[in-house]
């Protein structure tokens, strides 16, 4: 079993923490969370170890490997401290909310052979690793469009989106990685519109939105849309189209069964699609796990790693840039 510490034991953690309990590769060895009640809650749930200190887990024989879901300020800096330890590490998106940091993180690990992926766990999802499989594989000829649609079900408290550091870096940078993963080559061109149409007044107090459109080029001509929600009163809504010279392929939406409903009053009634990200991406999240313990166990490179996160977030100050500006941007001139 590959031993697994964990450090960050919030909402997201405790997933982690949970799936590393049950993942037939893996144990959780021991777990630290700066707010120490939260540590001590997950360490009583699985029988593990709560440490004082980071550094007691980069000492530590007895880890294998280190799972990174804190704060997102702290990112960086564990990511360095878990190399320069010979640790393994998977850490939540994203690596940084400030580029200048996560290329100084880029240049301090650079050269390592320690293993560092990245969270995007959308790569892992059954429907869309299929999909970019049957892509590569010539089953729609030349891919030309990638279309992208990712709506939460409900805008997130106030202090959730004072520190996420805006929709693009927060929300969208999943959909950027998506993007870049089955377009298969790099965007070149962005161009962004949003705006705070669900809370107008929660947005202007943020300087926030809430509902965006992005429309990403590359030198060869392909081209990909994304469109963002903080709010779908249905549900969770995650869908990618990929169309291509010889047809179409969809991934589709999740829902917690296929019962349809048929009456007087409406036909094909079905439930709701899946509320949130760790029910919708649930197979995913292990998948993502797997492929760790394989960087781990037979130095296979990670599917989403260090540099897919810095090329993600770079996508997202494109965007930025773009919306400031209202014009097209090309990402060289923000990388």
């Amino acid at each position: 079993m590959i031993r697994i510490a964990l450090i960050g034991c919030g909402r997201i953690g405790q997933m982690h923490a949970a799936n590393l309990d049950r993942h037939n590769r893996t144990e959780l060895s021991m777990v630290f969370d700066a707010d120490q009640q939260s540590a001590q809650t997950v360490a009583r749930t699985f029988g593990v170890q709560s440490v004082n200190s980071a550094e007691e887990i980069f000492s530590s024989s007895n880890v294998d490997g280190v799972l990174i879901a804190s704060v997102t300020s702290t990112h960086a800096d564990f990511i360095e401290m878990c190399v320069a330890a010979g640790k393994p590490v998977l850490c939540e998106k994203p690596i940084d909310l400030d580029l200048d940091r996560v290329n100084r993180c880029a240049q301090k690990i650079s050269g390592t052979t320690v293993p560092v992926q990245i969270g995007f766990n959308r790569r892992y999802d059954p429907g869309h690793s299929s999909a970019r499989e049957a892509v590569l594989a010539g089953e729609i000829g030349e891919l030309h469009q990638v279309i992208i649609t990712s709506r939460d079900p409900e805008v997130p408290p106030r202090a959730y989106l004072e520190a996420a550091g805006g929709l693009f870096r927060d929300m969208t940078i999943h959909d950027f990685d998506l993007a870049r993963f089955m377009l298969g080559e790099e965007p070149t061109e962005v161009f962004a519109i949003a705006n705070a149409l669900i809370d107008p007044k929660l947005g202007a107090d943020l300087n926030e939105v809430d509902s965006a459109m992005f429309i990403l080029r590359t030198d060869s001509g392909k081209q990909c849309h994304i469109n963002n929600s903080r709010t779908a009163v249905y549900g969770y809504d995650q869908r990618v189209e990929l169309m291509g010279s010889n047809g179409m392929l969809i991934s589709d939406n999740r829902k917690p069964n296929e019962v349809r409903r048929y009456s007087k009053h409406g036909v094909e009634k079905a439930s709701p699609y899946e509320f949130f990200f760790i029910e919708r991406y649930s197979e995913a999240f292990m998948a993502c796990l797997n492929g760790f313990v394989d960087c781990i166990e037979k130095s296979a490179p990670p599917l989403s790693s260090f540099e897919d996160g810095r090329r993600a977030l770079v996508l997202a100050e494109t965007a930025y840039r773009s919306l400031h500006e209202r014009r097209l941007v090309r990402v060289s001139e923000v990388d």
